[in-house]
């Protein structure tokens, strides 16, 4: 053989080494989609709802009726113990997009990471680059058709071009025409797509509910403007039921319900004191209905699921294999299973501050790590009827013990709850003299301390000068926590 044959033959070696080592690479790679191939891959879609409670007859509750929502449960399942991984927006939108908790990719700071916010741009403002690739952008790359009806609110830097085909600013069903919606695919194309619903926001809806027909948790006073905030939400959920049926009309309509997996869940819970920006059970704990093709119909599962699943599972159903980086589990597979959940407040808008929460299957833990600061600090809340009348009533000496507690200037370090006698969380366990509930405690403390250092969490860490400013160019005189000090002109 000449030099210059066995030259070509070594050449053709390694250029098929290290092709064979590129396809391994790729292979191997969690980053890279590959969908197996099937006959048909279901359209997936999220009907993503703000600010909403499970105050649904399909949960038991008995103040209204929402007959749409409990025929979807009908169909699927019902979670009865589903948690966000925050009590506000935009952290928990950062999370579920991507599947990994907000505090590991930098995306914990509500409305962090925005260069225009409410029509202002920012002098200042400190870019996220989280370096890995969201849900729609997957599912984009193996073929989908992904649309977006409403608010991203990602703490993190994006081109919505990017990850959606379609997308439209405004909350709410578009009607799939005209290009909204799943109308604008390619014929045959599986889609992926969000519609977010006002769900808890919903402006003045029709009063069907009074104030006189609830019932209210004894952690608030009964007084008129309670029972009013109260039945305004049961009307919201009433409406949230009807905008339901306009959007599983218009899948059947165009033939498509029977191929499409719902997620149908909320961000998080009510605009209550204690419920929205706050990880208790009613600021966290959500519905969540899940249905569609080989889904079992009528099932309840009372197991753990964070809202970090829903990403994985998503990505399972489209036969594509999870990214490695994802937090989340696929929730559908058989070993699936959650010992606990996690959850993580951080600032919210101007008001700063850190609590995390452990939940398993009877207990709840919460450390607040910010004990200088009381819950209630002014927020953008501070304002509205409801925090008025509380902090008034407060002031008043007009509320009891329990009730006070929330709106002292003072509060523990570590808050410890049996949620199953105490799921109001209102008796602190954490200087209970029983055995079991002190090893309990324990257990819990030791999972927070692993999972801070096990997910890098971010919140250890002050946010920069330019993130403060960011803050300050929004929020002006009202960010008066001492952390903007050091930047304030």
């Amino acid at each position: 053989m000449t030099n210059r044959n066995l030259s070509l033959v070594l050449a053709s070696f390694i250029l098929a080494h290290l092709f064979s080592i590129s396809v391994q690479a790729a292979e191997g790679n969690s980053h890279m989609p590959h969908p197996k191939e099937g006959p048909t891959q279901p359209n997936i879609l999220w009907i993503y709802i703000e600010d909403t409670n499970d105050w649904m007859s399909c949960y038991g509750d008995t103040v209204i009726k929402t007959p749409n929502i409990d025929q979807l449960a009908s169909e699927g399942i019902r979670f009865d113990r589903a948690y966000m991984p925050s009590g506000v927006c935009s952290p928990t939108r950062s999370a579920v997009i991507t599947g990994m908790y907000q505090t590991s990719i930098g995306a914990h700071e509500h409305y962090s990471s925005f260069s225009v916010w409410r029509n202002n741009v920012m002098e200042n403002w400190e870019p996220n680059h989280i370096g890995v690739k969201t849900v729609p952008e997957i599912m984009q790359a193996a073929g989908y058709y992904t649309f977006n009806e409403g608010k991203f609110h990602y703490n993190f830097v994006f081109d919505p071009d990017d990850l959606y085909h379609h997308h439209g600013a405004e909350n709410g069903y578009k009607g799939a025409s005209n290009g909204t919606d799943w109308s604008g695919r390619k014929r045959d194309q599986p889609f992926f797509g969000q519609i977010q619903l006002k769900g808890g926001k919903y402006k003045k809806p029709k009063p069907v509910v009074s104030p006189e027909e609830v019932s209210v948790p004894c952690i608030y006073p009964d007084h008129p403007i309670i029972r009013k905030t109260i039945a305004n939400h049961y009307n919201t959920i009433l409406e949230l039921d009807r905008e339901l049926s306009e959007i599983i009309d218009g899948l059947k309509r165009d033939g498509l319900y029977e191929n499409t997996v719902i997620f149908f869940f909320s961000d998080h819970g009510s605009l209550l004191p204690r419920s929205k920006q706050f990880i208790y059970e009613s600021g966290i704990r959500v519905p969540f209905i899940l249905s569609g093709p080989s889904i079992p119909e009528g099932k309840v599962r009372k197991d753990l699921v964070s809202g970090i699943d829903i990403s994985a599972t998503t990505l399972a159903f489209a036969n594509i294999g999870i990214p490695d980086n994802m937090h989340g589990m696929n929730m559908m597979a058989e070993d699936f299973h959650r010992d606990y959940v996690i959850a993580a407040r951080d600032r919210c808008d101007f008001t700063i501050d850190r609590i995390r929460a452990v939940t398993t299957d009877r207990y709840k833990y919460i450390r607040n790590f910010m004990t200088d600061k009381p819950y209630m600090q002014p927020n953008y809340r501070s304002g509205t009827e409801l925090m008025k009348f509380m902090s008034d009533q407060y002031e008043a000496g007009k509320l009891n013990e329990l009730q006070a507690q929330f709106f002292s200037d003072q509060r523990p370090a570590e808050e410890f709850y049996d949620l199953q006698n105490d799921p109001e969380e209102t008796n602190n366990l954490v200087h209970s003299i029983d055995r079991v509930q002190a090893i309990a405690l324990a257990n819990h403390r030791d999972i927070l301390s692993r999972w801070i250092l096990d997910t890098d969490d971010k919140g250890r860490y002050p946010e920069s000068d330019n993130a403060l400013r960011a803050v300050i160019d929004r929020w002006k005189d009202k960010a008066v926590n001492k952390e903007y000090d050091r930047v304030r002109k």
